[in-house]
């Protein structure tokens, strides 16, 4: 029953990406040729949210459902955060989709971006079998 809670979350959040048109390829287009604010709006608001919850997690001790310490550790600055960004970026902005967004974006029939898609999970497994070979 917990599961269903979950997926009808995502549901609800996927309509909610849609509606805000924040898996339009134009929008995001618009946002990497500094045309319109949207997105950096929405992306702004996002980071704002989630240093509050953050803090609030902190200040609280709040617990899971299940009822565990939520810890959140620091981690120390890393010069491959800033390739990997930059990488980030540039994926985002030949592709013009965020991976987040990428099963709402499939989910309301812009089918192309399964390309995009596959291309992120077999990047995700290259890297997991690479990670020990690279320097963290």
């Amino acid at each position: 029953m917990n599961k269903i809670k979950f997926i009808l979350l995502g549901f609800i959040f996927g309509i909610i990406l849609i509606k805000a048109e924040v898996i339009s390829w134009f929008r995001i287009q618009e946002m990497f040729r500094f045309q319109a604010f949207q997105m950096y709006g929405i992306i702004g608001s996002a980071v704002v949210v989630g240093m509050i919850s953050v803090w609030l997690i902190k200040r609280n001790k709040t617990k899971t459902i299940s009822g565990e310490e939520i810890k959140i550790e620091g981690k120390p600055f890393n010069k491959g955060t800033v390739y990997g960004g930059i990488l980030f970026g540039m994926g985002w902005a030949m592709t013009g989709a965020c991976p987040g967004p990428l099963y709402a974006m499939v989910g309301s029939g812009v089918t192309v971006i399964l390309v995009v898609l596959l291309s992120a999970v077999l990047g995700t497994y290259v890297y997991g079998l690479l990670k020990d070979k690279l320097p963290h």
